[in-house]
């Protein structure tokens, strides 16, 4: 699963049309964030560090939740914008995903196992598991 890594305001306008992921590195506007929807009709979550989430308007996260849109809070830790723009989230969560859920762990024990495992933080692993 790739994660369009975007640093400024000025990047939302090199985004492909086809991004579902998007982490923005900067605090959005309700501008900066409908301009991403309006570039970007398939995006399924925007992923965003703990500390602007907190500032997102009520207005954006009700616009977002209107259009299935999840608001995702975490960091993408050790990425390296000059050399891909794109950060990945390895198969192996995804495998791993597979063995506890045929280990019978319910959704909510696999999402805490694999926060503990991986540097993910729970909001993006509930929103792996659920799709």
């Amino acid at each position: 699963m790739k994660i369009r890594v975007v640093s400024s305001k000025e990047e939302i306008d090199t985004l492909k049309l086809d991004e579902e992921i998007v982490h923005l590195a900067f605090r959005p506007s309700n501008k900066d964030i409908f301009k991403l929807i309006l570039k970007c009709p398939e995006v399924k979550a925007i992923h965003i560090p703990s500390s602007y989430k907190k500032t997102i308007s009520s207005s954006a996260q009700m616009y977002l939740s209107m259009q299935n849109i999840a608001l995702l809070e975490g960091d993408v830790w050790g990425h390296r914008k000059d050399i891909n723009e794109y950060s990945e989230v390895s198969q192996h969560v995804f495998e791993r995903i597979q063995e506890l859920k045929k280990e019978g762990l319910s959704d909510e024990d696999t999402i805490e196992k694999l926060v503990r495992e991986t540097r993910l933080s729970s909001d993006f692993v509930s929103f792996i598991v659920s799709n």
